[in-house]
């Protein structure tokens, strides 16, 4: 009994995960479009939320990547709070998916789906072999689980232990839902203990009265995930988790507190559209107790809870927002990551690990982009030039370190089990890390360049001057230019004009060495001042290399 109890839940669980793996891996460019739904629209945020958690199969994931885009500014607070109200109606999907009466074909369903992922050549073949395989294991391990519970029908003991639970009282509805709720966070899934609560109900263990409060129980369990993640992330990342708890219990205990109402009105709702008169209806079938009902009676329960507590959420949305903003206020905190937010658990979601990286590249742009503006100043001159230079130093310290946490972070991603097209985007965002950077290293030996002339009271001639600051003006219109890849479709055109001016930059620098070099054999001059010259054209020009290959990467990944 024991075997088949760890065994199945193991299978489940593994099924649940490979499930949602190959999901990802199929369907990546509709979760990024769902993902741009969510703008300060609640209606299109939740419609995003139900979406991303009915094809990631699970709403821990949903509500951990709502958290994470807070923590990164990437999504606003309101925002993830219709993508958590979503993600609590998407989950409910689990419960319909073992609904269907496919319990027996779970083993060859697997079988098929591992051939399939083991020889295909194809990849999307692979990954729609790994959904189907996943889905599988969730029928074949709750098939287990439920023959592991078989034999405690014939346990005094057990059936005592659930007399204590007794949902027959207000009381008892609160310790059944207790009980749903520790097993979902000892097993930190909510499908798993659905799963199990299923399984329960299916062999005749427990009445329906009583999976339906652990269904209630379970929907607070599954809020610890979000809430773990939080821990050490923005105030705003803090406000989202809580709303999570939030959201959720207080549904359990409005439900809980109308549980003899709202029993008859889901019998009411399946006796209507599905034809269902009694859920908890037995059948003998081959000499064994069926309840063949009860997974349906089961899933309305959660589906009907979780909508009928995102209506009533809804309109409350700002003043929930409003009320959070108060109540969980901002806090002195130690110097911390720059990239706190990278450390969650997204690697259970490739799609949003990646997408994370995606919106720390684009930062990480701004702040060349910002340092390339202090550069500027700096070379205006003026009382502030020493605070830009000081600017710069601590810019560039800064990218160093994001550029070695992004590179950590989509290493490690890498290793995980990601499709071809997220594999290509971790690649491109690596090189994207490093170019950035690179550049950012120019920029700063640029400023250092001209301190160690300030250093021995040397200046450059007025003809010099002109011709750095018509090779900076052309590399500062070069930058803007090569960052605008993200924004154009014709890659293959622009990367054409990209070569075009990269070419009339590199040529006009040469011509400026060349003419310097020959200055300086007719009219020699300080050393350090003819060196100091070219380096620095030599490090505009290794700018304009590194933002050829910016283009680049976008252009052939």
């Amino acid at each position: 009994m024991l075997f088949h109890l760890i065994g199945g839940l193991g299978i489940f669980l593994f099924g649940m995960k490979s499930m949602s793996d190959g999901l990802q891996a199929v369907a990546g460019s509709t979760l990024r479009r769902l993902i741009a739904m969510v703008t300060d629209n609640r209606l299109m945020a939740v419609v995003a939320g139900i979406g991303v958690t009915c094809l990631v199969q699970s709403s821990s994931i949903t509500t951990v990547m709502a958290v994470g885009f807070v923590n990164s500014g990437f999504m606003m607070l309101n925002q993830a709070m219709g993508v958590i109200l979503g993600a609590n109606i998407g989950t409910t999907i689990t419960g319909w998916v073992l609904v269907l009466k496919i319990g027996k074909y779970g083993l060859p369903i697997l079988g098929l789906g591992v051939f399939f992922y083991l020889f295909s050549k194809n990849e999307k073949v692979k990954y729609i072999a790994l959904t189907a395989l996943g889905l599988g294991m969730v029928f074949f391990g709750l098939e287990l689980m439920k023959n592991g519970f078989k034999p405690l029908r014939g346990m005094d003991e057990f059936k005592s232990w659930f007399l204590l639970v007794d949902s027959g009282t207000y009381l008892g509805v609160l310790k059944t839902a207790a009980v749903g709720c520790l097993l979902t966070v000892i097993v930190q899934s909510s499908s798993a203990t659905l799963g199990i609560t299923i399984g329960l109900a299916q062999t005749g263990l427990i009445s329906f009265e009583t999976a339906a409060a652990l269904v209630l129980g379970e929907n607070i369990g599954t809020t610890i995930t979000a809430y773990l993640a939080s821990i050490g992330a923005s105030t705003n990342a803090k406000r989202a988790a809580y709303f999570h708890v939030l959201f959720n219990t207080i549904g359990v205990f409005m439900i809980t507190a109308l549980f003899s109402f709202y029993l008859p009105l889901v019998r009411w709702i399946l006796d209507t559209f599905s034809g269902i008169p009694d859920v908890s209806l037995m059948v003998m079938k081959d000499g064994i107790e069926t309840y063949p009902y009860i997974t349906a009676g089961i899933a309305t329960v959660h589906t009907v809870f979780n909508v009928v507590n995102t209506l009533i959420f809804f309109p409350f949305l700002p003043a929930i927002a409003t009320f959070l903003n108060r109540v969980v206020t901002k806090k002195a905190t130690r110097k911390k990551r720059l990239l706190t937010h990278l450390d969650f658990q997204m690697y259970e979601s490739p799609f949003a690990a990646v997408e994370q990286s995606r919106f720390e590249i684009e930062k990480l742009s701004f702040q060349t982009r910002s340092m390339f503006d202090t550069l500027e100043k700096y070379l205006e001159g003026g009382k502030d030039r020493r605070k830009a230079a000081d600017q710069i130093f601590e810019i560039e310290n800064m990218i160093d370190e994001v550029q070695k946490e992004i590179t950590e972070f989509l290493t490690n991603a890498k290793g995980h089990n990601l499709g071809h097209e997220l594999n290509m985007e971790c690649t491109r965002y690596l090189l994207l890390a490093d170019e950035f950077e690179s550049v950012s290293d120019y920029i700063m030996a640029i400023v250092k360049l001209y301190l160690r002339l300030e250093e021995n009271d040397l200046e450059f001639s007025a003809d010099q001057k002109q011709a750095l600051k018509t090779i900076h003006e052309k590399v500062k219109a070069f930058y803007k230019h090569s960052t605008e890849v993200t924004q154009v479709e014709n890659w293959k055109e622009f990367y054409q004009k990209t070569l075009i001016i990269r070419d009339g930059i590199t040529k006009q620098i040469k011509d400026f060495r060349r003419e310097h070099w020959e200055f300086l054999s007719k009219k020699p001059g300080d050393p350090l001042l003819g060196t100091s010259f070219t380096d620095l054209l030599v490090s505009y020009r290794k700018i304009v290399n590194h933002l050829e290959h910016i283009v680049d990467t976008y252009v052939e990944n």
